[in-house]
């Protein structure tokens, strides 16, 4: 039943206008929760993907449209770093930097960034489902896991000049049914080596930390 106007007027003389509308549009019921907002594979990960990057993030997801990703991954992995080279000494691994999650389904891509020690390279040791590249230090790629080892020399690092920082960046599906293809390899270590780029430039690392500005892909003898 509608309220009357006498009823309206009391309702608004007696109440703030917020719990008014409240009142009379809902009842004061729960409020219905907004649609997630939809954004695009360019603008994940702090809008670090090129646009190669993010062609990428869309085949091996198979989407065009993506949760909202929340800002500030980029700086805070980047503190992460400083802090993590000026209190450790082996293999750190932080939260991610980000993660992308599109609309439906249960996939998503995490992309991580830690501190490694020359034992954690892969070198001669060939993981099932990883294949090696000649990109940075080492850089390994797969259909659900790649990783990208560099070494940056930056006045954030303080003594970094005699004791480069070792980073490194990785990315990982929670799960994923890709099929273990070049193209697959190559999209993956597209994604990692576009975030890894934007965290040595924003680390200040000497010459991009050793990174092409676009992804060279040279496969090393397995």
């Amino acid at each position: 039943m509608g309220l009357s106007t006498v009823a309206v007027r009391r309702v608004l003389k007696g109440v703030g206008s917020g719990v008014a509308v409240c009142l009379l549009a809902t009842a004061c019921g729960a409020a219905e929760e907004p649609e997630p907002e939809r954004v695009t594979a360019g603008q994940q990960c702090d809008d670090t993907l090129s646009p190669d990057a993010a062609r990428a993030l869309e085949t091996v997801l198979r989407t065009k449209r993506f949760d909202h990703d929340p800002r500030g991954g980029l700086e805070r992995g980047a503190k992460e770093l400083v802090r993590d080279y000026e209190t450790s000494w082996g293999l750190t691994l932080n939260p991610p930097m980000c993660r992308v999650n599109p609309p439906t389904g249960i996939e998503r891509v995490d992309l991580r960034f830690g501190l490694y020690v020359d034992d954690d390279l892969f070198e001669d040791v060939h993981p099932r489902g990883l294949h090696p590249y000649d990109m940075g230090v080492e850089a390994q790629s797969g259909p659900r896991k790649a990783y990208l080892f560099v070494r940056c020399v930056s006045p954030r690092l303080k003594g970094s000049d005699k004791r480069p920082a070792r980073i490194r960046g990785t990315l990982v599906f929670n799960e994923s049914e890709l099929p273990d293809t070049v193209p697959i390899r190559e999209a993956n270590l597209t994604i990692l080596h576009s975030v890894t780029l934007a965290m040595v430039r924003k680390l200040g690392c000497e010459n991009d930390a050793g990174l092409d500005a676009k992804p060279v892909f040279k496969p090393r003898p397995e």
